[in-house]
C-alpha cells in the first residue's frame, strides 16, 4: 500500500504526464486525456520500476515483455476513436494498463494474452481497481478472439509481420484496427479502416514493439518463456 504522500506525488506526476507528454504533443481527444489522467500507471509496475511510472518510456513487466510508454498508449487509443457503446478487442493484455484505458472508454473489452502469468497479473490488478467490463483469454492473439464474435475496434500491442487476416475477419464493417506492422526493429504504426469489404491502410509513424507470436504472427518463439 502507498502512503498518502506517495499517492499525492503519483497524482501530480500523472497530471504532469498528461499536460506535457500528451497534450503537449498531439494528443487532443478529451476522453483519452481524461482517462490517461485517471488510471494509475504505477499500479501496473513492480516496485523496482514504480518510481518511473510516469517517465516517457516503456518499462519491463517481466517475461520479456514491456508496458508501452504513455504517449504510445494514448496515441493508439486516440487513433481507435473508442465510443461508449463499442466492443473492443485487445491483442496483448500484458499487465493490463492499455486494457484499463480502453475499459474506461468502451462498453466492453475482450483481451487476449499469450502468457498466462501476465494475464493473471492483469486480472488481479484490474480487479483491485474495480474494472468490471473486461473479458480475458489466454491464447494465440494473432487468431483473434475464440469463436465468432466481431468487434467495433481492435488494437494490437505487439508487432505483426503483416496484418493478420483473422483480425480483419473479426473487425465489423466501419471498424478500426490499430497495430504495429513490420519485421525489423522499427515498425510502422498503422490504422486500418474497414468499410464493408473494403480495407484502407494508413501509416502513422514509426514505433518499436515486441513481436506478435502465433500462427498469423511470427510463429512460436525459439525459446518458451
Amino acid at each position: 500500500m502507498y502512503s498518502s504522500d506517495d499517492a499525492n506525488r503519483f497524482a501530480l506526476e500523472r497530471a504532469a504526464m498528461v499536460r506535457e507528454q500528451l497534450a503537449g504533443r498531439d494528443i487532443t481527444d478529451p476522453g483519452v486525456l481524461r482517462v490517461m489522467g485517471d488510471v494509475p500507471r504505477e499500479e501496473f509496475l513492480s516496485a523496482e520500476y514504480r518510481e518511473l511510472a510516469y517517465a516517457d518510456r516503456p518499462l519491463p513487466i517481466g517475461m520479456g515483455q514491456t508496458i508501452s510508454q504513455p504517449y504510445i498508449v494514448a496515441l493508439m487509443t486516440q487513433l481507435l476513436h473508442v465510443r461508449p457503446d463499442d466492443t473492443v478487442l485487445e491483442i496483448g493484455t500484458g499487465v493490463g494498463y492499455q486494457t484499463s484505458i480502453l475499459a474506461a472508454l468502451a462498453g466492453r473489452v475482450h483481451t487476449v494474452e499469450r502468457l498466462g502469468q501476465l494475464s493473471e497479473s492483469a486480472q488481479a490488478i484490474l480487479g483491485r481497481l474495480g474494472v468490471r467490463n473486461v473479458e480475458f483469454c489466454v491464447g494465440d492473439g494473432s487468431l483473434g478472439w475464440p469463436g465468432h464474435l466481431e468487434f467495433d475496434k481492435i488494437i494490437v500491442t505487439a508487432a505483426a509481420p503483416e496484418i493478420p487476416q483473422a483480425l480483419l475477419n473479426q473487425l465489423k464493417g466501419h471498424g478500426i484496427l490499430v497495430l504495429p506492422v513490420g519485421r525489423g526493429p522499427v515498425q510502422d504504426l498503422e490504422v486500418v479502416r474497414k468499410t464493408g469489404k473494403s480495407i484502407a491502410e494508413e501509416s502513422v509513424c514509426g514505433c518499436r514493439f515486441v513481436p506478435l507470436y502465433g500462427e498469423q504472427g511470427f510463429g512460436e518463439p525459439d525459446e518458451r518463456i
